[in-house]
C-alpha cells in the first residue's frame, strides 16, 4: 500500500511539472494568456491535438465556401452523368473505369481461349504448358534419381573417411 502511495504522488508532482511546462511553453509561442483554459484537460476537449491556432473570418470563409462547393459537386444537380465527371477527376486511384475493365475481360477470355485452343482446361497457373509439353511435373526422372543418389553416396564416403582420420 505504501509503495503505491509512493508511485501515486511521484506521478502527481511529474504531472504538475509537465503541465507547468506546457503552460510556459504556450506562453512563450502562443502568445496568449493560459488563464481561461486551465489545465491539460480543458485544452484536449476543445481540440484533440492541443491548443488552436485562431483563424481569421476571412479564412473561414473561404473555408466555408470551398465546403459548400465540394457538397454541390457531391450532390449533383442534373444528369447524373455530370456529377461523376466533375468528381472523378479529384478522385485518387483506387477502382477500374467501365473501358479498363472492358480490355482487361476481353484480354483475360483470349488468354483463356488460347488456353482451351492448346489443351489445358486451366487448372491454375502455367497448367496448360506442363499438359502440353508432355512433361511430368514433380518427382524425379530415373538419370536425375541417380545422379542425386550418386551425389549422396559420395557425400557419404566424405564423412566416413574424415571421421576415420580423427
Amino acid at each position: 500500500m505504501d509503495l503505491s502511495l509512493q508511485k501515486l504522488t511521484q506521478a502527481l508532482s511529474l504531472r504538475q511539472q509537465i503541465s507547468a511546462l506546457e503552460e510556459r511553453l504556450t506562453t512563450l509561442f502562443g502568445g496568449g494568456s493560459t488563464s481561461s483554459g486551465t489545465g491539460r484537460g480543458s485544452r484536449r476537449r476543445r481540440s484533440g491535438r492541443g491548443s488552436r491556432r485562431p483563424m481569421s473570418a476571412a479564412t473561414r470563409a473561404k473555408l466555408a465556401a470551398s465546403a459548400k462547393a465540394r457538397w454541390a459537386r457531391r450532390k449533383g444537380t442534373g444528369t447524373s452523368s455530370a456529377p461523376k465527371a466533375a468528381t472523378s477527376g479529384s478522385r485518387r486511384g483506387g477502382g477500374l473505369t467501365a473501358a479498363g475493365r472492358r480490355k482487361l475481360s476481353e484480354a483475360m477470355t483470349a488468354r483463356w481461349a488460347k488456353r482451351h485452343a492448346a489443351g489445358g482446361g486451366g487448372g491454375g497457373a502455367g497448367g496448360s504448358a506442363a499438359k502440353s509439353s508432355g512433361k511430368k511435373r514433380g518427382g524425379l526422372t530415373a538419370a536425375g534419381r541417380k545422379k542425386l543418389s550418386d551425389a549422396m553416396r559420395a557425400r557419404w564416403a566424405a564423412r566416413r573417411k574424415a571421421a576415420g582420420k580423427k
